[in-house]
């Protein structure tokens, strides 16, 4: 069930905590939009070059590749600078370079809100 205020959006979500992708998952997917899944950041980063999402929203801490180390690689390439990300995670504060950040736990509604207006929005002010 699409919302009214725009297109599908491919959404990108990162982490490893199995069960938080699981609800970021349904959460998206009942919202109307496409998910695909990455376990670290290396993972999501060879994702993003092979399909990349209007979106990304990823944990910060995680082992392989951190997710600043993936925003930070993300922001670096040309290709992939202009996509969005939001970043979900006990150390919010650490995501520096990401568009918009929420602290865990979140409110699936407050995450869905946040992740909707970025689709909408882009980048927009940096």
């Amino acid at each position: 069930m699409a919302h009214g205020w725009g297109s599908v959006g491919r959404i990108l979500v990162v982490d490893d905590e199995p069960d938080l992708l699981f609800i970021l998952r349904r959460v998206f997917t009942r919202a109307g939009h496409e998910v695909t899944e990455a376990d670290n950041g290396a993972a999501a980063l060879a994702a993003v070059q092979q399909s990349p999402p209007d979106l990304v929203v990823t944990d910060i801490m995680m082992p392989v590749m951190s997710g600043v180390e993936l925003i930070r690689a993300l922001r670096a390439d040309p290709a992939t600078a202009a996509i969005p990300i939001l970043s979900v995670s006990g150390d919010w504060q650490l995501a520096v370079d990401a568009d918009a950040a929420l602290a865990k736990p979140y409110q699936c509604k407050e995450i869905l809100t946040v992740a909707e207006g970025l689709l909408r929005e882009g980048r927009g002010t940096r």
